[in-house]
């Protein structure tokens, strides 16, 4: 099995337990690796034949706009709806940062890392 990997997009969001975070948000940044059998693209030089990275961004995008109080919720969501429109996809795995995350601290992100394998026939 091949792999396709979508690396740092960044996102402006407003996820977070905090009323202030639903009213400033934060920069957050989502990393997609999904796992699918890409010889026959390999060869055909088809986008038929693979999962067009334009649809997964579009799909982090669209979900990472719907606020969250958790990173956990925002990921599994990300995952759910990859697995529901692309079929292709056997296995995936996401990761969402929240960058300088609001703590008592200086703390670069705060991230969560979520895997998922699909059932497929």
């Amino acid at each position: 099995m091949e792999k396709i990997k979508l690396k740092n997009i960044e996102i402006y969001a407003f996820h977070g337990c905090m009323e202030e975070e639903a009213k400033i948000g934060g920069r957050y940044v989502v990393n997609l690796t999904v796992t699918l059998n890409l010889k026959k693209a390999g060869k055909s030089d088809d986008l038929q034949d693979t999962v067009n990275y334009a649809v997964l961004t579009q799909i982090v995008v669209k979900q990472m706009k719907i606020r969250s109080h958790l990173l956990e919720h925002a990921a599994q969501r990300i995952l759910d709806k990859i697995g529901a429109e692309c079929k292709k996809i056997v296995k995936a795995e996401i990761s969402v940062a929240k960058i300088a995350p609001p703590v008592n601290a200086n703390v670069e992100a705060a991230k969560v890392i979520f895997k998922k394998k699909f059932k497929r026939k």
